[in-house]
């Protein structure tokens, strides 16, 4: 009776995962019919880029299985990655400082994430368009005129709220932020903060927050997908952008509104000093013989144990290094209100209420685990019976 339960239970997600299928495949055919021609070929982008199909197909593996999906869905992430031109975008700034932007334009070598995002379709990005003032304008106008319904809207930044947004007000026609972001992320397929200061409000939020700057989906009271970090990593945008080519929908997100997928383990489960901490190895100060020897930084303050985050396994720099591997501990960039509750702070954030070293540990994993055990059903669920996209204009 048992290897009968077990035959049955293989069988029921095998038949997930091909109705995830069936359901992917389709929404690729839909997007080939109704998204706009590719911009550049996407293949041949590579080639004069110097990267071989060899290179291209292992970037396909390693960015499937970072989105969780099995093996099977490689030919269709590539389709995904050949379609990514196609995907209009309109990228918005408020108050920021313009590093997340930055950081997706800072790639010193070329891989496939950073290609992917020399192609995007950026219909309007004030920081990077060329024109200005009134033919500005009339660029967004007319992307959200022709793509209503298609296009993805990215905002980097805060919306400050006090004084009924006028804190910021943008363009020739003097809107405020509010205005702008309420217009736009109504015509939009999906909205997606990149950052933590669109995502949570950040350091403009910061005590005393003269401002009352908010992070999106608090200022407008819609759901966003969450890129949190300061700068994110480019590839958790890449990877997000790709799901919903994949799908026609958001991925499964946290409580947060950050991708699972993404975020979904702490930086302190990957990390390489992680060893260290299990034996009780710590930095005790900078410069000691233990931080020669790359010990723990927890008792310095790293909020490894604390963030929500996939730093330690994708790195940044080309992936070279992040910034515990660098001697640095974590501040905890990708959670809310870090900037008061944890960036300042060299040492651990309950120090004095932890019974010992490892208690917190087992707390957060306990809580991990629980977690844990309803996201691989909710992630195949939420994608075979989340809503299908809709590409029909948006009057």
């Amino acid at each position: 009776m048992a290897k009968n339960k077990k035959s049955t239970g293989c069988s029921a997600v095998e038949q997930q995962y091909r109705d995830l299928m069936r359901r992917c495949k389709a929404n690729l055919e839909h997007a080939d019919r109704e998204l706009p021609p590719a911009r550049e070929n996407f293949k041949e982008t590579l080639a004069a880029r110097g990267l071989s199909r060899r290179d291209f197909l292992k970037w396909t593996s390693l960015t499937t299985t970072a989105l969780l999906l099995p093996p099977m869905f490689r030919p269709m992430v590539a389709k995904a990655a050949e379609n990514f031109s196609r995907l209009p975008v309109v990228w918005l700034h408020f108050a920021e400082c313009t590093g997340c932007s930055e950081a997706l334009l800072r790639a010193s070598y070329p891989n496939v994430d950073s290609i992917l995002l020399e192609t995007i379709s950026l219909e309007y990005h004030e920081t990077l368009m060329v024109c200005a003032g009134h033919q500005a304008e009339q660029c967004l106008e007319k992307a959200m005129h022709d793509f209503a319904g298609k296009f993805i809207c990215v905002i980097e930044g805060a919306l400050p709220t006090g004084l009924n947004g006028r804190y910021l007000t943008l363009g020739p026609k003097a809107k405020t932020g509010l205005e702008m972001a309420r217009e736009v992320t109504a015509k939009a397929a999906a909205t997606i903060c990149i950052g933590s200061c669109s995502s949570f409000g950040n350091v403009q939020a910061a005590k005393p927050n003269p401002t009352d700057a908010l992070g999106i989906s608090d200022a407008l009271g819609i759901k966003t997908v969450n890129i949190a970090g300061c700068p994110p990593n480019p590839a958790n945008f890449v990877g997000t952008l790709l799901h919903f080519l994949l799908f026609g929908a958001l991925p499964p997100l946290d409580a947060l509104g950050r991708p699972l997928w993404a975020y979904g383990k702490r930086i302190h489960d990957f990390c390489e000093r992680r060893p260290h901490y299990d034996a009780g190895e710590y930095v005790e100060e900078w410069g000691d013989e233990a931080a020669k020897k790359g010990w723990c930084l927890y008792k310095v303050g790293c909020k490894g144990p604390y963030t929500f985050a996939n730093c330690s396994k994708v790195r940044y720099n080309d992936g070279i290094s992040w910034p515990v591997m660098a001697g640095h501990g974590c501040i905890g960039c990708t959670e809310p209100a870090f900037w008061d509750s944890m960036a300042p702070l060299e040492k651990p954030v309950a120090e004095k209420t932890v019974l010992g070293e490892h208690t917190l540990d087992k707390i957060a994993l306990g809580l991990v685990g629980v977690t844990a055990a309803g996201i691989a059903a909710h992630a195949i669920a939420s994608a075979v019976k989340g809503q299908k996209p809709d590409y029909s204009d948006k009057k």
